[in-house]
C-alpha cells in the first residue's frame, strides 16, 4: 500500500475472487458460472447499429431491461432497478439501509463483510447451525439490516419459503435484504413477497442462470419507496452504471424463458448426478439448490483436493482457514465436465488411499 492511502484502505480485507488463469485451458468449476453460452436470442441484440451508437452514454434508467424485468416477473417498472452486477446492488443496499448495524451469516458471500468495513457499517456475524443450516429465529427483531443469501452462497442450502417469511415478518422496523444469486436453482423465489412486505429487498443476477457473468448486469426488485433509496445512492455515485450492450443482452436473456428453462433443467440434473456420485466415492456433500456443491472427503483435505485437481486442469473453489476449510465448492457444469471431475477426483482420493 502507498503512504497516501487512508486508515480504512490500509485495514480492509478485500474480497478475493475466484482465479481465472490464462496459462492453459482448463475445466472451470470454481466461479459459478453458467457452463451453457448466453442465448441467441439475446446475442442478436447487438447490432451494428447499436455498437456504433456506442459513442452515446446508455440510459441510466436502463428502460427497456426494466420494463422486461417488470413484465417478467408481474411487478411495476417503479419496483425495478437495474446494476452493475448484483453486488452494486448489495453495495448499494449496505450504503443505503446498514449504517446502524447489519447481520448475517457467519459462512456466507465474502462480500457482506468488505461492504459493512467499507461503508462503516457495525456486523454481527450468525453462526449457521452444525449442519450449515440457518436457523431463521436467530434473525427475529435483530434492530438493524438483515442480509440473507438464499439459497446461502458457499453451503447452497436454502432456508425455503417459510423461513425467510418469518425473519422478514419479525423484522418490521429494518430492511431484510435476500441476495438470491442462486435462487433460480432452487423451488422458491422471494420476489412475490414484496407485495406483502415493505421492508423486502430482494437482489438478483444475471450472471449465474441466464449466462451473462461477463455482462456484468444485476438488478434489485422492492417497494417503490426503496427503489426510491436506492436510485438516489445510484444517482449520487454512477448514473450510467450499466453499458448500453450489457443492458440489451440482459434484456433478451429474461425474454429468452425457454432457453432459460432449458439451461436451468441441465444443470439441476448435473447437480445431483455431481452429488450422487461425489456421495458414491464417501465424500459428505451439503445439499445444494444451487449450481455448486460443497464437499469433503477423509481421503484428502480440501486445499491439497483443490491443487491437485488444478494440477490436472479442472479448477474449483475452496476457502481456507474458517468452517468450510475441510471442502471444496465445485460449480456444476455440463455432463461431460461432471463426468471428467468425478473421474479425476477418484483417481486422486484412491492414490491418497
Amino acid at each position: 500500500m502507498s503512504e497516501f492511502a487512508c486508515g480504512k484502505i490500509n485495514d480492509i480485507v478485500p474480497y478475493v475472487p475466484g482465479e481465472q488463469p490464462r496459462d492453459r485451458c482448463y475445466i472451470k468449476l470454481n466461479t459459478n458460472e453458467n457452463p451453457y453460452y448466453s442465448s441467441e436470442r439475446a446475442r442478436a441484440y447487438i447490432t451494428e447499429r447499436v455498437l456504433k451508437d456506442l459513442r452515446l452514454y446508455s440510459d441510466p434508467g436502463c428502460g427497456p431491461l426494466v420494463r422486461a424485468i417488470a413484465q417478467y416477473y408481474g411487478v411495476e417498472e417503479q419496483n425495478v432497478l437495474v446494476t452493475n452486477g448484483s453486488d452494486e446492488a448489495l453495495a448499494f443496499c449496505f450504503q443505503a439501509y446498514a449504517k446502524d448495524g447489519v447481520c448475517f451469516a457467519d459462512v456466507t458471500y465474502g462480500f457482506y463483510d468488505v461492504f459493512a468495513h467499507m461503508y462503516d457499517c457495525p456486523a454481527e456475524h450468525i453462526a449457521l447451525r452444525d449442519d450449515f443450516t440457518i436457523d431463521p429465529a436467530d434473525y427475529f427483531a435483530k434492530g438493524k439490516t438483515i442480509v440473507v443469501a438464499e439459497p446461502n452462497a458457499q453451503t447452497g442450502i436454502a432456508m425455503g419459503a417459510d423461513a425467510l417469511r418469518s425473519i422478514i415478518a419479525n423484522n418490521p422496523r429494518n430492511i431484510v435484504v435476500v441476495d438470491q444469486a442462486y435462487a433460480d436453482f432452487s423451488v422458491h423465489n422471494a420476489i412475490p413477497l414484496i407485495k406483502e412486505f415493505k421492508n423486502l429487498v430482494v437482489v438478483n443476477t444475471f450472471s449465474k442462470s441466464r449466462s451473462l457473468a461477463g455482462a456484468r448486469v444485476g438488478y434489485v426488485i422492492a417497494d417503490a419507496a426503496l427503489i426510491a433509496d436506492l436510485n438516489k445512492v445510484k444517482y449520487s455515485f454512477h448514473p450510467y452504471n450499466v453499458n448500453t450492450v450489457s443492458m440489451l443482452l440482459a434484456k433478451g436473456a429474461i425474454e429468452d424463458d425457454d432457453y432459460f428453462k432449458s439451461t436451468v433443467a441441465k444443470i439441476k440434473a448435473a447437480r445431483e448426478k455431481l452429488a450422487r456420485g461425489l456421495k458414491g466415492m464417501g465424500f459428505d456433500v451439503l445439499p445444494s439448490s444451487a449450481n455448486f456443491v460443497l464437499a469433503r472427503t477423509s481421503a484428502v483435505d480440501g486445499g491439497k483436493l483443490c491443487g491437485r485437481l488444478k494440477s490436472q486442469g479442472i479448477l474449483v473453489r475452496h476457502f481456507p482457514g474458517g468452517r468450510i476449510d475441510d471442502y471444496v465448492r465445485i460449480t456444476v457444469g455440463t455432463d461431460e465436465e461432471v463426468c471428467k471431475l468425478l473421474e479425476t477426483v477418484k483417481k486422486i482420493t484412491e492414490s491418497a488411499e
